[in-house]
């Protein structure tokens, strides 16, 4: 279900179905609370995760939430798979304090394919992930890669300069690839084109052995955290 801010009015009509003239009866009588305070204004922003309650029922009563995964190779970013397990059944392993709700309610923040291991960020906060994925905000993400062949410098002026790619038409943006062995690199990028990385060494046909992302932006794989563990993580902005 897709949540946005919208005006108190706006929200108990769609939840009662029933007039303006009736709501702005309802909320005259003090009959609804938002976050705890008696709401009386029509045009009170109600939020995705504002707590909702008239009469004391509650309508509305989400909590933020956002999880950091990591992802172990087999596993696929999805919310089902017919042949594969996803994030959301290690989650739904262990759930703690979640509820069945809440699991149904969450999203991915950014896939990994199949074959690529790492963090996996997951919420049920949609401006939050638009914030961490949206192109305009250039958000860093860092992997960590291991090839079949040996790497070279020219390797690292490539990747600064971006690549075209003429299928799509598209030339990606610089990124920082810093080399840490014959045959091991970590790779920055600001955007996610599909298998960005394995097309990127592709282009000097060097397969990609592993792949493994290691942060998005701030938020970094806690190291204590083994392949198919999640935890909670609290943003700074909650």
């Amino acid at each position: 279900m897709a949540y946005s801010s919208t005006r108190l009015d706006r929200f108990l009509a769609a939840h009662l179905q029933c007039s303006r003239k009736t709501i702005r009866a309802v909320l005259a009588a003090g009959r609804v609370v938002l976050d705890g305070e008696l709401a009386r204004d029509p045009d009170k922003v109600v939020g995705p995760f504002t707590r909702v309650e008239l009469d004391g029922e509650c309508l509305q009563g989400r909590r933020p939430l956002y999880l950091m995964l990591h992802k172990p190779v087999g596993v696929v970013c999805a919310t089902e798979d017919e042949q594969h397990r996803t994030v959301l059944d290690l989650i739904r392993a262990h759930p703690e304090d979640l509820t069945a709700s809440e699991l149904d309610d969450l999203h991915i923040v950014g896939r990994l394919d199949l074959n690529t291991s790492g963090l996996v960020l997951l919420t049920n906060d949609g401006e939050w992930s638009r914030r961490l994925m949206s192109p305009e905000h250039k958000v860093a993400k860092v992997y960590e890669v291991r090839l079949a062949n040996p790497l070279s410098p020219e390797y690292v002026t490539a990747f600064a300069e971006g690549m075209y790619f003429p299928y799509e038409d598209i030339t990606t943006q610089p990124a920082q690839l810093e080399i840490l062995g014959e045959r091991q690199a970590r790779v920055t990028l600001t955007e996610g084109k599909y298998h960005q990385i394995k097309r990127m060494f592709g282009r000097f046909r060097n397969p990609v052995v592993a792949l493994h992302r290691h942060s998005v932006g701030e938020w970094k794989l806690n190291s204590s955290l083994q392949a198919g563990q999640w935890r909670r993580i609290f943003p700074a902005h909650n």
